[in-house]
Parts: C-alpha cells; structure tokens; sequence
C-alpha cells in the first residue's frame, strides 16, 4: 500500500468514533480513560466484551458484530492502516457494539481493568517460528498472564490458526501449564463438531489458505 493511501487512512481513522488510539505514554502511566470503562463509556451497555487480539483488516470482529447484537467487539491491532477497512464498514452499517483499539498486544493490561474482558479471539496470529522470536508468540505464557490479568474468571481464549506448528506449541504448552482446553481440532473443516461460528466467518488470509488447502486449526481454553 502506497505511503499516500496510508496518510489518508490514518486520517480518516481520526475522524472515527469507534477507533480508539492511545499512545503509548497515556497507557504506561496508567491515563489511559477508557481503561474499565469500556461498557460504560464507549458502549453504553453492560453486554459481555469480546477482543480481537491482532484483528487484521478488522472482518472477523465486524462480523463477530453482526452476529451477535448483544455482545461488545474490540479489534485489537498496531496497524491502523489494516483495521480502517472494518471500522469504516462498521460506521457505514452503524454498527454500534464494535470498536477498534490500535496498540500493541504487550500492553493490553494497560488497556483493560482486572475482570473487563469475556473473551478473547486471536486469528491467524504470526507464529513466530524462530526461536529468538518466542517472546512475540501471542500464546506463550507471559501473554497467557497478561489475559488472565483483563479476563473474567472463566473467561475463553480461541485460537484460529493456519499454523500446524502454532496450534501444537499451544496445546502443548496448555496442557503443560495445566490450563484447560475446552476443544481442540486440527481441522476445523474437515472435521464435524467445531462451534459454528469458528468456520461460518472467515478472514481474508483464511479464504487464501482454503483455496490453497491448508488445514485451519482452532482451540479454546481457559487460562487457570
């Protein structure tokens, strides 16, 4: 994407009342206002709230939204220029119980209040083969904390991958720690028995790797 089309997302962005962009400052000093406060001041509501971690160009939680009217969708991603497509299509259908935070996951326990968060979705994330990049895995264990830290006692976390290898390091590490998996699949579309809603909405990347007939992975589970 050119650096023009760029510009005129991120400024676009800016006009949005569902595109939330804190800078990092305001969330290490512990300023930042929406921090739980979500349901009451974005939302309106005290319906259940659903994060997208990594959430892309924003489909799946705009569709998470459609779906379902009486939860709240926060997509969550560093990159404002991807998630402009899914805020600007939930502001055109006024889709009111989906917003969008730009910041990075590592700091999501600046962004949320101890017992603020219901679940979590994380799509398609990086898996991070190398070694020297386990630090950035969205589902190695000091992440596994830092969700604890925002989600409600028996809070979910669903994992949808590509990855073979991120779906194995991640059940591994689940059940080494002793967390609870609640389902697990290595191939959501070859195999009967996967929530509805895992394999009726699909991402960008999710339809590339089907045409390309790699298996899609999904697991959820609690973090004890």
């Amino acid at each position: 994407m050119g650096s023009k089309n760029k510009l005129k997302r991120f400024k676009e962005n800016e006009t949005f009342s569902n595109v939330h962009q804190p800078n990092r400052e305001e969330l290490t000093n512990n300023t930042f206002a929406l921090k739980g406060n979500w349901n009451s001041e974005v939302f309106k509501n005290n319906n259940p709230i659903v994060l997208e971690l990594g959430c892309g160009k924003g489909e799946y939680s705009v569709e998470l939204a459609r779906r379902f009217p009486n939860k709240n969708f926060i997509g969550v991603d560093i990159k404002g220029s991807r998630f402009w497509r899914g805020a600007k299509t939930a502001v055109e259908e006024n889709l009111n119980n989906v917003a969008f935070l730009r910041t990075q996951i590592e700091l999501i326990e600046h962004c949320f209040a101890a017992n603020e968060v219901d679940e979590i979705w994380i799509t398609f994330p990086d898996p991070q083969i190398k070694y020297k990049r386990t630090k950035h895995r969205l589902t190695n264990q000091e992440f596994l904390t830092r969700y604890k830290n925002i989600l409600k006692p028996n809070g979910v976390v669903n994992l949808k991958t590509d990855s073979e290898f991120m779906h194995g390091y991640t059940l591994g590490l689940l059940h080494g720690a002793g967390h609870t998996v609640l389902y697990a699949n290595h191939n959501v579309y070859k195999n009967e028995g996967a929530p509805e809603v895992v394999t009726a909405i699909q991402t960008f990347y999710e339809s590339q790797y089907l045409e390309q007939n790699k298996p899609i992975t999904y697991i959820q589970f609690q973090i004890k």
